[in-house]
């Protein structure tokens, strides 16, 4: 049993570090070597810093600082009953038992109908028996189901919504905290109507220090993607903030980051749930947006409903090697629910399906739900996406000034939105090297642009505007012009960096072919650079 006298259990001192949701700074040069060793411990098995989350109580207290609206915020008060739903595996001690005493001490009890831990098959001993006499105490309201393989987290969720009896399943990560007066704004819009399904903002907590940093409502982000299938986060759109009389509004969000959200439990089973080919975790929150939305679901962002959630530099977990478990879940799910789009996701990954299994009780499910085309997703729910087909040109990039030939790549290990683009070895593959040209000149990576503003040659958010992201390119010649500097992009004599140099009509440093081009478009939109 847990040593009652350990400061992790201790509750309402506020001298206790971490409280208030502050930051925790562990000076690892003042440690004792054994010290040392227990730090070097918990981040090698967490990828979080598991010393700090053992010095804050797992009753800690969080800001205060929420938005004056939300405070007196009226919600029905007939709301259903909700089960919270949490998978974990081998997860720290103090992180799970601060998610569930998050939950139970922030929902009212006539709302919390139960917590569900779901344990993925976890071998480390504190997730055995010492977590099922310390859940003892909460006499059945806290129940762990364990699963007798590994199974990962798409397969542990399902096996949680089965055992479910509230009315309503919230999805949370083992590594969250929830603030005062979240979960009653989500249930709120399920009991206006059963089709809503509803995420919280999601808070960052450090997972360094365990800061908790709280986002104010006027910062809400909505989710998107890209034709890699990859989610992303992005502003409000302009046509749905032009509407939004307050900022604590629910907004509507074309896609989910997955891993928090509510749902009605009959919608949930009636959309089919995940598709149980999916393998392990990967693009189950991507097909599960679609679906809501081309199925006559919504899918909504609460501004008043918060909650923290440690995000990790790295995926502690192991699985075993050889399958690439996202790309097979993705192509599955490009294949019953993005009709002819899913040529753009195809291109990304060079074409190369393998063996994705049957999905054809899954385009039944579609035809069965009357669910609307792709097409109508993305003129009515996500019109601001970039669609691939609209290009000039697309595909790699190469120039064989040197052999073997270089392509244009976006560098591997920066963050997406701010990284150099070098040149690399062409592989074919396409993902960091494929690009596109749009009709107002962009090179782009989805959402990201190329861009020159006198120094390197970097990727940064496309603006829209043009200017440093304006290039005229000519198929002809291979020039690629940059529409402000008049500069043409070129390449060391070694091939191994960019550089923008005077243009220069034979040299074969500047000569640059996208794989795929379109003469009529290039024409029609004045992309072509003179001659």
């Amino acid at each position: 049993m847990v040593d009652p006298n350990d400061p992790i259990y201790k509750k309402g001192d506020a001298s206790q570090a971490g409280e208030l949701g502050k930051a925790v700074i562990v000076d690892k040069t003042k440690l004792t070597p054994e010290q040392k060793a227990i730090y070097d411990k918990g981040m090698l098995n967490n990828a979080f810093n598991q010393y700090a989350s053992d010095m804050i109580s797992v009753h800690r207290t969080l800001p205060t600082n929420i938005d004056a609206e939300c405070k007196t915020e009226k919600y029905n008060e007939n709301l259903p009953r909700t089960s919270v739903i949490v998978c974990f595996h081998n997860e720290a001690w103090s992180v799970l038992l601060r998610t569930v005493h998050s939950v139970l001490e922030r929902t009212p009890e006539h709302l919390l109908e139960e917590i569900v831990l779901v344990d993925d098959f976890s071998d480390m001993d504190h997730t055995k028996r010492p977590l099922e006499e310390y859940m003892s105490q909460f006499g059945g309201k806290v129940k762990i189901l364990r699963m007798e393989k590994r199974e990962g987290l798409i397969r542990a969720r399902l096996r949680g919504a089965a055992i479910a009896t509230g009315e309503v399943l919230t999805y949370l990560d083992s590594h969250c905290e929830c603030m005062e007066g979240w979960i009653e704004p989500l249930l709120d819009r399920i009991k206006r109507d059963p089709t809503t399904v509803v995420c919280p903002v999601i808070d960052v907590i450090d997972d360094n220090t365990f800061e908790y940093h709280h986002s104010k409502a006027y910062f809400t982000s909505v989710g998107g993607f890209d034709w890699g299938l990859q989610f992303n986060w992005h502003s409000i759109p302009e046509r749905d903030r032009k509407n939004r009389t307050r900022a604590i509004d629910p907004v509507r969000s074309p896609t989910m980051a997955g891993g928090l959200f509510s749902i009605d439990k009959k919608y949930f089973e009636k959309l089919g749930t995940y598709d149980p080919g999916f393998d392990i975790w990967g693009g189950e929150n991507l097909e599960l947006s679609f679906k809501i939305w081309m199925c006559g679901g919504t899918l909504e962002i609460v501004p008043c409903s918060h909650v923290g959630h440690v995000f990790r530099k790295r995926s502690p977990y192991k699985w075993r090697t050889g399958v690439n478990v996202l790309k097979r879940n993705s192509i599955r799910l490009a294949e019953v629910w993005l009709d002819d789009y899913k040529t753009y996701y195809y291109e990304r990954i060079n074409n190369q399906l393998g063996d994705f299994g049957d999905v054809s009780a899954r385009k039944k499910l579609r035809s069965d739900l009357g669910c609307k085309s792709f097409k109508w997703y993305l003129d009515n729910i996500y019109p601001e996406l970039f669609v691939p087909g609209e290009s000039v040109a697309k595909g790699e990039v190469r120039n064989s000034a040197v052999q073997p030939a270089r392509c244009l790549d976006c560098m591997v290990g920066r963050h997406e939105k701010n990284r150099p683009v070098g040149t690399y070895q062409c592989h074919g593959q396409g993902g960091n090297q494929y690009w596109m040209l749009s009709k107002d000149g962009e090179i782009r990576r989805d959402e990201s642009c190329v861009d020159y503003a006198g120094s390197d040659v970097m990727v940064f958010p496309c603006h829209g505007m043009k200017g440093n992201q304006e290039w005229r390119y000519n198929h002809d010649t291979g020039r690629l012009q940059h529409a402000v500097s008049q500069k043409c992009l070129g390449m060391t004599r070694d091939g191994a960096k960019l550089e923008m140099v005077q243009c220069q009509y034979d040299d074969p440093y500047q000569h640059w072919k996208f794989k795929e081009f379109n003469e009529a478009k290039a024409i029609e939109h004045g992309v072509k650079s003179p001659s």
